[in-house]
């Protein structure tokens, strides 16, 4: 599982949005990157966490953040979901799991006493040199802005 840590070099990912532009760690360059990863498209606690984010986008463009979402959804669900909850920010579609595996963010996990592979929910906070500042895995949804900007 999870063994990026603080202080490691981000992975060099390339993915692709919900839009189908391509996004790899160097276009971010310069700006502080935020990089979320989520179970599922359109479900209730990726709902809470993508709207807290948006709700406080503005926040985040004022200290020099960018935000990046990942899910192993398709392009098509990944635009669904973008376009039914207003979010401003790139979602990519990795449904090779490519980038998720190379943040360490997929394995086992157990919901309802069953066991199954997924993504953990993990957020990476990416300095301009491509740092990992933070790692935060006991994700609050409904409060992860206040988790990210501190």
């Amino acid at each position: 599982m999870i063994t990026l840590q603080k202080g490691d070099k981000a992975p060099n990912f390339s993915g692709v949005d919900q839009d189908g532009k391509t996004h790899t760690l160097s276009d971010y360059t310069g700006k502080k990157l935020v990089v979320f990863f989520y179970p599922k498209a359109d479900t209730p606690g990726c709902t809470a966490e993508a709207c807290d984010l948006r709700d406080n986008f503005e926040r985040f463009k004022a200290n020099n953040y960018e935000l990046l979402g990942v899910s192993a959804d398709s392009a098509k669900k990944q635009a669904k979901f973008a376009e039914k909850f207003q979010l401003p920010f790139p979602l990519l579609a990795d449904e090779d799991k490519s980038v998720i595996e190379a943040f360490g963010v997929w394995g086992p996990k157990k919901f309802m006493g069953r066991e199954f592979d997924g993504i953990h929910r993990t957020t990476f906070v990416i300095n301009e040199k491509g740092i990992i500042e933070d790692v935060i895995e006991k994700v609050k949804t409904k409060e992860h802005t206040a988790q990210i900007l501190q």
